[in-house]
């Protein structure tokens, strides 16, 4: 049993990674898949699909390397806000990952979105990890 699924999530693609393996097969939920399609807007990932397994659905991401030299579009995938600390943040004080190269996801009222989605809605909320 997992306790925290996006932590999982974002292990299960920095082990991919390592592995230099092209597609990763995920359990599937919302919050997951609001997550992976944040991802390929950015171009962090080539594409996604959800497909229907036996008893849950899977996410099969298709992940991103540069042909030239094989590293990865992303070099860092960090969980902010666990289960046993949330962290949120209202307006004023949204974060910006590495001087603003890199993106914030966050979960707001007005959905998941990015931290920079989040100030030109004007909304702060949960932030779940940082990808740069």
């Amino acid at each position: 049993m997992v306790t925290d699924p996006i932590a999982d999530y974002l292990t299960r693609i920095r082990n991919a990674v390592k592995a230099k393996h092209r597609v990763v097969s995920i359990p599937s939920s919302k919050l997951k898949v609001a997550i992976t399609k944040i991802l390929m807007e950015k171009g962090y990932i080539l594409n996604y699909k959800v497909e229907e397994d036996n008893k849950q659905n899977v996410i099969k991401i298709a992940l991103k390397y540069d042909p030239r030299s094989s590293k990865s579009s992303f070099t860092k995938l960090k969980r902010v806000s666990r289960p046993g600390l949330r962290r949120y943040v209202d307006v004023e004080s949204l974060p910006r990952v590495l001087n603003g190269l890199g993106i914030a996801i966050m979960s707001t009222s007005k959905g998941v979105i990015t931290n920079k989605e989040a100030k030109n809605l004007n909304v702060g909320g949960e932030v779940l990890c940082y990808i740069y």
